[in-house]
């Protein structure tokens, strides 16, 4: 199936969503790799707020690359989500809706996306010149020490994502044969 979905994103809009659906997302999306995963972890370990409130919110695994002249952001493809494995579970366990990035996802997180009803969704990998086009705005919100790695609150206008596990449970990696990219 083939899904528009505009923000705020909510669990009632993606609880529809199955595996293999294509979405096309429009609307407020943060960005968070390795660095700043580890630093929200520790905020909330020395029991201060996050930046942002993560409740119904979706990270999206990317640091861009610097933005050409009259473009808001510079290449935004997708990193690898396995790297953030060690900290999903925690923050979907506060309240994040979703995630994209690329790659196969662990079993702790794959229980942590059924337990929350939340969604883990997959951007071409490769095509972050094509995926940049469908970024309207990027804003620096935090740790802009950590460069690209920083956070950064995105509207995206019909960003294309593919659903990879769904709210159920279901896993498009092991149910499908996908391409490589994703």
């Amino acid at each position: 199936m083939e899904y528009h979905i505009e923000g705020p994103f909510t669990k009632e809009k993606f609880k529809e969503l199955r595996a293999g659906d294509y979405v096309y997302l429009t609307g407020t999306v943060y960005t968070a790799r390795d660095a700043a995963h580890k630093r929200m972890i520790e905020t909330l370990n020395e029991e201060k707020e996050l930046p942002f409130d993560i409740r119904d919110q979706i990270i999206y695994y990317m640091g861009p690359s610097p933005a050409r002249e009259g473009r808001v952001i510079g290449s935004a493809g997708p990193t690898t989500a396995g790297r953030m494995d060690k900290y999903a579970p925690r923050l979907l366990d506060l309240g994040q809706l979703g995630m994209i990035g690329k790659g196969k996802r662990t079993d702790s997180v794959k229980e942590a996306i059924v337990r929350n009803n939340a969604v883990y969704f997959a951007a071409v990998g490769g095509a972050g010149a094509l995926l940049s086009k469908r970024i309207i705005s990027a804003e620096t919100i935090a740790y802009d020490d950590l460069g690209t790695e920083a956070i950064r609150r995105l509207y995206v206008e019909d960003f294309p994502v593919i659903v990879i596990i769904d709210s159920q449970g279901n896993n498009f990696y092991e149910d499908h044969r996908p391409c490589s990219a994703l």
